[in-house]
């Protein structure tokens, strides 16, 4: 899917990939991964969209925080159907888009699995699990 320099929704998307998810899903080349599950920051919202990222480090991290007690896997996704940046990280919370991090309704197709990037120490995941405890704002669902 085609998107750079792309205007959407007034605001300008930069990336055409490749694009990345961090999960703890054990998922397959080919399958899809849908909106409609809880939220891994904020475990009483349904989410309304799939998030995925340009920053395979990025996909790393959400890997490391997604819930569940697999193993930390970052796929490569391909986007169904149209997405935006992310507002939860973006315009609506921080000028422009410094994560690279977009949401869709659509599905995200997986293409590949990326098996190098930087992992979290134990001491970096207890920090960023006691900071997303502590976050008082809203998901932008």
């Amino acid at each position: 899917m085609e998107n750079k320099n792309m205007e959407v929704a007034g605001t300008t998307i930069l990336d055409s990939g490749p694009f990345y998810h961090g999960t703890k899903a054990d998922l397959q080349v080919g399958d899809l991964l849908t909106a409609g599950f809880l939220s891994n920051y904020k475990p009483d919202v349904t989410m309304n969209h799939i998030y995925f990222t340009a920053l395979v480090n990025g996909a790393g991290l959400a890997a490391a925080l997604a819930k569940g007690d697999g193993r930390e896997r970052v796929y490569i996704v391909e986007p169904t159907g149209s997405f935006e940046n992310d507002p939860n990280v973006t315009d609506k919370k921080f000028p422009g888009n410094p994560t690279r991090s977009y949401r869709s309704q659509a599905p995200l197709k997986i293409v590949g699995e990326v098996t190098d990037w930087v992992r979290l120490t134990p001491e970096e995941r207890q920090q960023w699990q006691e900071k997303l405890a502590n976050i008082k704002g809203e998901i932008i669902n």
